[in-house]
């Protein structure tokens, strides 16, 4: 009997453990290479977008909120470096701003003086598709043409947000 109980809790620990998302060191729960998780957003000009129908399309989804420090430093390189480069290609970009009322997205808009479409992330959820719930913005995913993940920042590294946009460059260059 306590050989058959046993063996259940084992091969039950098999099954939770594979069903269970991984955490990495910054915690992502995706990897390079996986299918990025669908959603929708809602932009903070009332329009909606999902995911899927921007297949055929570089994308770049970029977590922030108005009390990040560091998304604030970042949020002008994004707008110079990349969306004022690439906006009129096979690209698109959406801030997601994490868990806040349109009021503070805007603040944040005017503060940052970006132009490129920023969506609402009511209660995280899209965060917690892409990144444990708890841990922080300042990320960004690149997602190539088929809906796959290509590349992952976290924070605002100089070296990092270069290769990044080489990684965009480069994807932007297939057809």
């Amino acid at each position: 009997m306590n050989k058959i109980v046993l063996l259940i809790v084992l091969i039950m620990g098999f099954v939770f453990e594979g069903s269970a998302k991984e955490i990495d060191s910054r915690g992502y729960i995706v990897k390079v290479g996986e299918k990025a998780p669908d959603f929708e957003l809602k932009l903070t000009d009332g329009k909606s977008i999902k995911l899927s129908d921007l297949r055929g399309k570089v994308v770049m989804i970029q977590f922030t909120a108005s009390w990040c420090g560091v998304c604030r430093k970042e949020m002008p390189h994004i707008e110079k470096e990349i969306w004022q480069i690439h906006k009129n290609k096979d690209f698109a970009l959406f801030g997601i701003d994490r868990d806040e009322p349109i009021e503070k997205a805007e603040i944040l808009i005017k503060a940052t003086g970006i132009t490129y479409p920023i969506a609402l992330d009511k209660d995280a959820n899209i965060f917690a598709k892409y990144a444990e719930k708890e841990s922080g913005v300042t990320r960004n995913v690149i997602i190539d043409r088929e809906g796959k993940i290509i590349f992952l920042t976290r924070l605002f590294n100089p070296e990092e947000f270069e290769a990044m946009k080489k990684v965009i460059e480069t994807e932007l260059l297939k057809k």
